[in-house]
Parts: structure tokens; C-alpha cells; sequence
């Protein structure tokens, strides 16, 4: 571990050019009111990406050689001119006032005896660039610094240590500007060799005192540049070039063409296009441009963002008459999960919804979980806690969740309180300005959930232990929270704060939006459910990591018993009469079992008053068809999943949708294309319901030591299903009613088709 100054031989370094400029303070109350905030001209505002630089010689054979870096910014380091790794965004988005990760690369191979070159370009990145949720800069700091040794190992035995200190030097290049949110400026005029050439830069460097106590080795999986697209359709629309790529991604285009000197070309990204067709930005807000420039220098030039990436479909070309279509692709970038999951069915509607989860986890898993990556791109825990079940089937995502996690647990608060995301950027500590509140119930829960979904899918009991104190200050937030200026009952029902609540539920959402209204309504009753929920897995946990369990069980019966007298009526109905709240409560085991065949009753009523059409918002949405396939409404179950009215997956489906969608209504029924989202992977939930009742994998002991097979709800014909669990691959082949089903021996396995009246073939 390397989190000491005395640790590395190299000392951190700057640059007089390297002070990044902060924009005017905009809060979260002027951006939801549509108010404009005037800025300065970009190129007035960002300034280049840094260049640094060292020429040493190595004048002996070299056994082996390895760099390690990091730096305040993001990074790409090259050894003469090579290369050193095709990992992006490095060192990754993590908390960086306590958690900096560095990284080793093995780059024997790179150097050469004689002179070498060490080149090392630095960019705003998440450390200091336009990545809080209002557009803020300098979230972690404004000065963009580089650490790094490079260490020789001789074949003589000797060691050489090339470490940067005052030897280096700097100056800037082609990128004008680079930054992650608002895109980038590439002036090829302003290129040069200096990556291979052996004269110094011009700028001089100095040392910088900057924290090592942070810093700790690569944790989870690099960004990587994963699949490359090519245009499905391209168009003008007056002067300008539309292509579509025909998928929703998160990443950027690449150009391979010669531009005249001088000639300038804009690119534009979008999700969507408008209800006449036409090329529409679906996400707007202060510095949320996702616009590239290039500037050419009469050469044919390989054009491609380096430090920046953007959610789209689209992209509008202004500067060019023509592109041939080789001349270029949409870049898919996303961190280097591996694969574990496979999932064809013979419908093509239930294969486009798979390819529209997997596709919006892919672009949602770039270096933290997001909840969008376009506008936001933030940590939310509530999109993490929804989508986290799902997270583990198409790749493994524990090592990737789990880095998050220590964010997580960085940024709670000294009360136990959970943010509402997390890496924290400095305008977070601003938001409770908008909501009064840093945290909510189903959100800051995601500390107990999140953990306890992984102990389930791996198997690996370390992610509960290094959690749990985590877990508990938490839990003693919500608690004393809710008690606050109480007595007797009443501290268990959790009225006494914001709450995000059943967020965004359909009919409070479809004509006329109002996602504060769902929270005013939903709030209290969602949030006592959450603390009872969170309370009963606190409970298993500390007794699965040798704890004592029985307060937190005592103490979720006392929230149940309270909720009982608070929120049922004297009909048996919620006081909150929304399909969400049926949902959770039923979920949870919210209610008293002789009046659970009321409140099951009272669902389906509702469901059936909204034309066969589920109503549940952000943290009933997982839970609503488990319920009815529970409680024996397995057709209903599947009558919602197949709906195709809105709000409904299939909806979207046949909207053209490539990826899961923020808003149900996003593309309203009446044709009007919403300032949505097109890409939020939280609604994908299903995708766990889906493996579980309708495929019938069921985990009896955690890291699918011990599983069932029990589908209780026939979707499709034929599918053939593959998963890598920890303990070996699934194989799960469904043709009619013949299941053919393969599993390690490592696994102990229970088998009923009964429900689905399949039979088991050889």
C-alpha cells in the first residue's frame, strides 16, 4: 500500500497552467425553476488538458519495468509514444478527498536502451471538472496534479526509480479543452510529436503538497472503450449530417477523414429525436453541452474524444457536407465487468427488452453506477438499490459495487446519515437547500440492501462485515429520526423528514409531471416501511456475521404493529391508496395476515381501474409482480409484464426504445417527446423477476451454493438461459415443455416445473 510520502519516490507535481476555474454558484432551486444562468464563452472558462513530460535514458538491460500513477484529474500516460494501458478515465471516479486510487502497469516491453520518454497528459476529469448535478467545476479541487514512479528493475540486479519532481515539463497541446460533462475541443493545428519528440516541453512543474494518505491500489475494474458501432442511418437535416447508430450508449464518435485547415467541425449528441423526426437535445441544464469540436489541420486525422464520453443515439455534424459511412462510428464505453449472463427467448419483443436492460446496465457502469449518463451521471443509491439484484445476472458486478460502497461509507455523514449519492461532489452538501434533507428512507437503505443483495448473489460474507458498521449507524439515524420529538407509538412511524417516497409513480407523472408531488403523498407511509424492511435484514445480517439480531427484530415488529394503527383504515385499505403502497406493504409483510386477502384484493382492484397498467413509482416498481405471483396472480402478473399501453416495458419497446427509459412517458402517447432520460437503468428490475419466476432460478443458500428451480409463470415458448454463478455455470433450455437443465455438482438442487406443467429432460 503506497499511502505514504515516504511510500513513493516521486512527489506530486503541478503546473502554474493547471488551476482549473470555478463557476458561479447555481443552486438546485434556480435549475428546477428553468432559470438560465449567463456564462462566459466555454473557451473563456476551461482551459487545456496538461501536458507532462521526463526524457531519461536507460543505458543497462532491463529484467522488468512497471509505472505506477495516479493523478488529481483524469490521465492517459505513454512511454515513448506507446500507450501504457487502454484503460480510460483513470484512476476512476471514487471519493477523492479520501479514497485516490493509483495503478500498476507492467511496461517492460515499452522501453527501449538508449533515451526514453515518459509522457503523461492530465485532464479536469471528476476531480475538478462540470459534474455536479447543477453544473458545478472544481468538485474535489482545482488544481490538476500528476504522481508517479516509474520502477526499473536491471538484469544486473540494480533498480532505477523515475519519479515526478521538478525534472519534469509541461505545456499544452490540441485539446483546447476537455471536460467530462460538457465535451471536448480538439484543434489538430495545435498538435506536435511531443510524445516522441526528445526536446522538453516549455512549461516548468513544482512540487505541490497534496494528501498520500488517501491513496490505495486499484480496486474493481477499469473503463475500457468495449464495442464499436457503425451508423445504421445517416440524413441531413438542412446543412447539418444526422447518424444514428441505432442504439442508446454511453460513449463518444469516432471520425477518420482529413479536414481542410482551419475547417471546423461540431458534433452533438442526443438520446432521441423530436415528434417530427428531427434531431432533438433531450437533456438540458447548465454545462450539460455534450458537444466535441474538432478543428483539422489539412491531414487526414483519427478523430475521437479522449477525457470526455456522453449518453446518445445521435449525432448532429455541423462543418461537413458529406460522411462516408466507414468514416465513422459511435465508440460503447463502459468499465471491464465480466460477462455472466445469457438470456434469448423466441420473442423478439421479450429479446428487445433484454437487450434494452443489458444495453442501459452497460452504459449506466461507467466506473460508479449512475443513474443516467448524460445528465446527472451521479451515484444515486436508489437507482443502485432497485437495479442492484439485476446488476449480478448479465455481468459481475460484485468487485464494482463493492469500490462504490467505500464512497458510500466515506461520505456518511457523522449522524449515520446516508447521502443520496455517492462519490459526493462538493455542490451535494448543497442540495439539502431543495429538499431539507441530505438522505431518504429507500434511498440511504441502499447501505443495508446493497450489501445484502451481494452476500446473497456471491457468497462472500466480508461485503456484510466491512459494511455493518456502516449498516448501524444508518439504521440509528433512521431510528432516532423517527422518534424525534416523540412518545410512545408514534416513534415508529417516519413522518419527520423528506422522503423521496414512491418517486415518480406513472399517473401523478403522465400529463402534467410533478415528481415532488409523489413524495408529498407517498412519503411518510413509504419511508415506515423502509425502516421496518431495512430493520428485518439488519436483523438476518448481524446474525449471519455472528451479531445479535433480536433488538432489530423486536424493533421492526414495533414499526409494523405502529403502522398498522397509522396508516390502514377501518375498511382494510391504505390511507395512502396508491398500487406502490399495496405493493411494499405486501412486500414487507407490512400488515396483520388476517387482512392480507384485503389489501391483495384492494391491489388488484387498483390495477384493473388503471386498464390492466401498473402505477408504482421508483421503490414499489421491483416489487409489484413478485407480489402477485405470491399471492396466486400469476396471469395478472403476466398481463402487466406484456402490457404494452403506457406506462408499461412493452410501451417502450415499441416506441423504439434501446434502453430503459426514466420516464414511462418519456415519448407521451400523444406522440410529444419529453426532456427525459432515455437511458436509466432502474426500471430493469424486472429482469430479477424475470430470472426468478418466470426462468424459476431461486437461491436457497448465498452464492448459489444450494438453488431451486420453480417457475411459477410461463412468458415464452422456447429460451435458452446461461448463467457463471460463483459456483460454475446454470444452463437452463426451455423448448415447449421440455426443460433440459445443467448444473455444477458443486450446487444442491431442487427441481418443480409443476406450476408451468414443464417436465425435466435428459
Amino acid at each position: 500500500m503506497r499511502n505514504t510520502r515516504e511510500s513513493w519516490h516521486g512527489k506530486w507535481i503541478s503546473t502554474d497552467f493547471a488551476t482549473v476555474s470555478q463557476e458561479p454558484e447555481f443552486t438546485l432551486e434556480e435549475m428546477f425553476s428553468g432559470k438560465i444562468k449567463l456564462q462566459e464563452p466555454i473557451e473563456e472558462r476551461l482551459n487545456p488538458s496538461i501536458y507532462f513530460k521526463k526524457i531519461f535514458e536507460v543505458s543497462k538491460l532491463v529484467r522488468k519495468a512497471r509505472l505506477i500513477i495516479t493523478c488529481q484529474g483524469i490521465y492517459q500516460a505513454y512511454l515513448n509514444g506507446k500507450k501504457v494501458t487502454e484503460a480510460i478515465f483513470t484512476p476512476d471516479y471514487t471519493d477523492y478527498n479520501d479514497f485516490l486510487m493509483y495503478q500498476t502497469y507492467d511496461v517492460t516491453d515499452l522501453l527501449v536502451e538508449g533515451m526514453n520518454i515518459l509522457a503523461i497528459e492530465v485532464a479536469d476529469g471528476w476531480f475538478a471538472g462540470r459534474i455536479s448535478v447543477q453544473g458545478g467545476s472544481i468538485q474535489f479541487g482545482n488544481q490538476l496534479a500528476l504522481l508517479a514512479d516509474l520502477e526499473i528493475d536491471l538484469v544486473d540486479g540494480e533498480k532505477e526509480v523515475i519519479g515526478t519532481d521538478e525534472s519534469f515539463t509541461s505545456g499544452t497541446g490540441k485539446h483546447c479543452y476537455a471536460d467530462i460533462q460538457i465535451g471536448e475541443k480538439q484543434d489538430f493545428r495545435l498538435d506536435s510529436n511531443w510524445k516522441t519528440s526528445y526536446e522538453n516541453l516549455s512549461g516548468k512543474v513544482f512540487e505541490i503538497e497534496a494528501d498520500y494518505a488517501r491513496l490505495a491500489p486499484q480496486e474493481g475494474p477499469q473503463v475500457y472503450r468495449k464495442q464499436f458501432l457503425a451508423p445504421k442511418k445517416i440524413w441531413h437535416e438542412s446543412e447539418d449530417i444526422i447518424v444514428d447508430f441505432g442504439q442508446v450508449i454511453a460513449g463518444r464518435v469516432r471520425l477518420e477523414l482529413a479536414l481542410e485547415k482551419d475547417q471546423e467541425v461540431i458534433l452533438e449528441h442526443a438520446e432521441v429525436l423530436n415528434e417530427e423526426g428531427k434531431f432533438f437535445k433531450n437533456i438540458i441544464g447548465r454545462n450539460k453541452d455534450a458537444t466535441d469540436i474538432f478543428v483539422g489541420n489539412g491531414k487526414k486525422e483519427i478523430m475521437e474524444p479522449d477525457f470526455t464520453f456522453h449518453g446518445f443515439r445521435y449525432v448532429k455534424i455541423t462543418g461537413l457536407k458529406e460522411i462516408p459511412t466507414n468514416a465513422i462510428q459511435a465508440v460503447s464505453i463502459y468499465s471491464d465487468l465480466p460477462e455472466t449472463g445469457y438470456f434469448l427467448t423466441n420473442d423478439s419483443l421479450v429479446n428487445q427488452l433484454l437487450s434494452n436492460i443489458l444495453w442501459s446496465q452497460r452504459g449506466n457502469m461507467l466506473s460508479i453506477p449512475t443513474d443516467c449518463p448524460q445528465r446527472e451521471r451521479v451515484g444515486w443509491t436508489g437507482d443502485m438499490q432497485v437495479f442492484a439484484p439485476s446488476s449480478t445476472f448479465y455481468m459481475d458486478t460484485n468487485a464494482f459495487i463493492r469500490r462504490w460502497l467505500r464512497s458510500l461509507r466515506i461520505n456518511q455523514r457523522s449522524n449515520g446519515e446516508i447521502l443520496d449519492y455517492s462519490p459526493a461532489p462538493a455542490d451535494a452538501q448543497k442540495s439539502v437547500a431543495f429538499t431539507a434533507s441530505y438522505s431518504s428512507a429507500g434511498w440511504g437503505d441502499a447501505i443495508i440492501m446493497v450489501p445484502w443483495t451481494l452476500y446473497e448473489r456471491y457468497g462472500d460474507i466480508t461485503v456484510l462485515e466491512e459494511n455493518y458498521d456502516a449498516m448501524l449507524k444508518w439504521f440509528d439515524f433512521e431510528r432516532k429520526s423517527a422518534a424525534r420529538g416523540k412518545k410512545g407509538e408514534a416513534c415508529y412511524i417516519w413522518d419527520t423528514k423528506f422522503h423521496y417516497g414512491d418517486w415518480m409513480f406513472p399517473s401523478f407523472m403522465m400529463d402534467n409531471p410533478n415528481p415532488m408531488k409523489t413524495a408529498e403523498v407517498t412519503k411518510d407511509i413509504v419511508a415506515t416501511m423502509f425502516l421496518a424492511h431495512s430493520a428485518e435484514l439488519l436483523a438476518n445480517i448481524s446474525e449471519i456475521i455472528g451479531k445479535d439480531g433480536k433488538p432489530f427484530k423486536e424493533y421492526c415488529q414495533k414499526v409494523k404493529t405502529a403502522f398498522s394503527h397509522y396508516f390502514i383504515t377501518t375498511k382494510n385499505q391504505l390511507c395512502s391508496d396508491f398500487q406502490g403502497c399495496y405493493v411494499l406493504a405486501l412486500a414487507f409483510h407490512m400488515i396483520p395476515e388476517h387482512i392480507k386477502s384485503d389489501f391483495v384484493t384492494r391491489l388488484v382492484e387498483k390495477i384493473h381501474e388503471n386498464g390492466d397498467r401498473l402505477d408504482t413509482g421508483f421503490l414499489s416498481i421491483p416489487y409489484l409482480l413478485d407480489v402477485l405471483c405470491e399471492n396466486g396472480y400469476q396471469e395478472l402478473a403476466k398481463t402487466i409484464f406484456f402490457q404494452d399501453a403506457c406506462p408499461s416495458w412493452f410501451y417502450e419497446v415499441k416506441q423504439g426504445a434501446t434502453t430503459i427509459w426514466e420516464s414511462w412517458a418519456g415519448i407521451h402517447p400523444d406522440g410529444k417527446v419529453g426532456a427525459f432520460s432515455f437511458n436509466h437503468y432502474a426500471f430493469g428490475c424486472v429482469l430479477d423477476w424475470m430470472i426468478r419466476e418466470t426462468v424459476g432460478l431461486h437461491i436457497r443458500k448465498s452464492g448459489y451454493r444450494a438453488i431451486t428451480i420453480k417457475p411459477s409463470v410461463e412468458i415464452v415458448e422456447n429460451f435458452n438461459f446461461n448463467f457463471k454463478s460463483p459456483q460454475g455455470s446454470i444452463s437452463i433450455i426451455k423448448v415447449g415443455k421440455d426443460w433440459k437443465i445443467t448444473v455444477p455438482k458443486a450446487i444442491d438442487m431442487i427441481v418443480d416445473l409443476s406450476e408451468v406443467g414443464g417436465r425435466v429432460k435428459d
